[in-house]
């Protein structure tokens, strides 16, 4: 296994600066980062993204909300996407923001986000280069990182690595306020490309069928 250094939850991860609405105006996500894999093997560190070029500053995880504003309704429409870059489809929300850069895809909608991101690799993730090299950075870069689990998942687009955790929201430009957020990490390999679709809501959020609508509907092309 070659480690990998992405975000992050890009061929060196370029992660965006995600907006999700709360009172008082946006409130910044920063998706987590990943390693990236060399396909001739060595570790290559990306750019520093501008929403995390340092670690995460230190602080306590926020209490999750007891009532929190993240459901995504059942009457949502799914609509597919597909990127040329990437070689992959994939469904998400209709009417949801989209940002692209040359190694990711952003939707986001309030303070739910789903991101995909591709870079070339040699190997395929396991649950211990996971625990190895992504946890960490993981933890270094996001905030109030608490890790759940990491494990073997199986989507139709193959054998995938989840990992499970949460991270407070960046702190509302306005008000400070912030969100504990969950995140599932799906790390996938295919014909030298790993890609990683990273689901991020709050806590509590009832968001279980859209993510698996999300997450099954993941291919290759």
């Amino acid at each position: 296994m070659v480690p990998r250094a992405m975000g992050w939850l890009a061929a060196a991860l370029a992660t965006v600066t995600l907006f999700a609405a709360c009172t008082g105006g946006p409130n910044t996500i920063a998706p987590p980062t990943g390693p990236t894999r060399s396909p001739t093997g060595g570790t290559h560190t990306p750019e520093p993204t501008p929403s995390r070029r340092s670690p995460a500053p230190a602080e306590s995880p926020v209490p999750a909300e007891s009532n929190p504003p993240g459901d995504i309704p059942d009457s949502t429409a799914f609509v597919p996407y597909r990127s040329k870059a990437g070689g992959f489809k994939i469904s998400a929300p209709e009417g949801w923001a989209r940002t692209t850069t040359s190694s990711s895809v952003t939707f986001t909608d309030k303070l739910n986000t789903i991101v995909v991101s591709w870079q070339p690799a040699s190997t395929a993730p396991t649950v211990a280069s996971a625990n190895a090299t992504d946890v960490p950075q993981l933890r270094k870069e996001t905030r109030a990182f608490r890790l759940g689990k990491v494990g073997a998942a199986s989507l139709p687009a193959g054998k995938a690595i989840l990992v499970d955790y949460q991270v407070n929201s960046e702190p509302n430009k306005v008000t400070g306020k912030q969100y504990r957020l969950d995140v599932l990490r799906y790390e996938l390999f295919h014909n030298g490309t790993e890609g990683v679709i990273t689901l991020l809501s709050p806590v509590g959020a009832d968001n279980v069928d859209p993510w698996r609508i999300v997450t099954q509907s993941f291919g290759w092309t």
